[in-house]
């Protein structure tokens, strides 16, 4: 689109993200049998709560009860929106760092937009006290929100602090069949995450000369001097400010240990 074509897999992770915060839920049963404790990890998959329970309620041998394969949790991104208060100015660059495929250009990207993405977990149960147990692992990490340092991007090196605000927390008690069959109690818990969309990496060459002239006060200004800025190396490594002793200066890297030459230049306009 506008001629370029960039993907740098944002909203993916976001996604990734999201479902990584919920993915070591562990609750502590007591065996009614044997009287010991035994520990059942929660799995959690992607997609909405109604496909998640039509994968539950399957069974082609028609002889297994559904219940056994409860709590499991799902998650789905719900929407998008952009948020106008975290906007920051469009021409401003959020990151520059060297291209490590050629030292004389830097690789940049512009401030991101902003956008809010919405998330909805669903936590599906056969009993209130798995859903409690579930849920006492989970809000305490929301005061409302819980903040995760995320890659963004790895080409520039950019981690960026993204936060995951709760909004609410309701829950449905569904039955199937008769009032006395065994009931799914779910618990649907609404997240917003605030999260940047990039647009594409570019790059630029590094200013190693600077020519500044200075003009004369008048309805016909002349250039009346000259100063260039340039790095200075010797051919030995050793840092200088005179031009006599200094390498050319497009051989001069980034990290070489380099000094300032100042050259003031009086120039004659007759």
């Amino acid at each position: 689109m506008f001629g370029q074509t960039f993907y740098h897999k944002t909203i993916r992770k976001y996604v990734i993200l999201f479902g990584t915060l919920f993915n070591d839920v562990y609750i502590n049963r007591e065996n009614p049998t044997t009287g010991k404790i035994e520990t059942l990890q929660i799995p959690i998959a992607y997609g909405p709560k109604q496909k998640t329970m039509a994968r539950v309620e399957a069974d082609a041998a028609l002889n297994r009860p559904y219940a056994v394969l409860l709590p499991r949790m799902s998650f789905e991104m719900t929407g998008m929106s952009y948020d106008s208060a975290r906007k920051l100015p469009t021409t401003n660059k959020a990151t520059i760092v060297k291209d490590p495929t050629n030292g004389s250009n830097l690789k940049y990207a512009y401030n991101p937009v902003p956008y809010n993405i919405n998330f909805t977990l669903s936590i599906m149960v056969k009993n209130a006290e798995d859903g409690s147990k579930i849920l006492e692992q989970i809000l305490p990490y929301f005061a409302p929100d819980w903040t995760t340092t995320v890659n963004i991007i790895p080409e520039l090196n950019l981690a960026m602090d993204i936060p995951v605000v709760i909004n609410s927390v309701s829950s449905t008690d569904e039955y199937t069949g008769e009032f006395e069959d065994r009931r799914v109690l779910t618990w649907t818990l609404e997240f917003t995450m605030s999260g940047y969309l990039f647009g594409p990496v570019k790059k630029t060459g590094i200013i190693k000369l600077a020519n500044i002239n200075f003009f004369t006060a008048t309805s016909n200004a002349v250039i009346e001097e000259r100063i260039t800025i340039q790095p200075g190396l010797t051919a030995n490594g050793q840092p200088t400010t005179d031009i006599a002793n200094t390498i050319n200066y497009q051989l001069i890297e980034e990290n070489d240990d380099w000094d300032y030459i100042i050259r003031t230049t009086q120039v004659s306009n007759e």
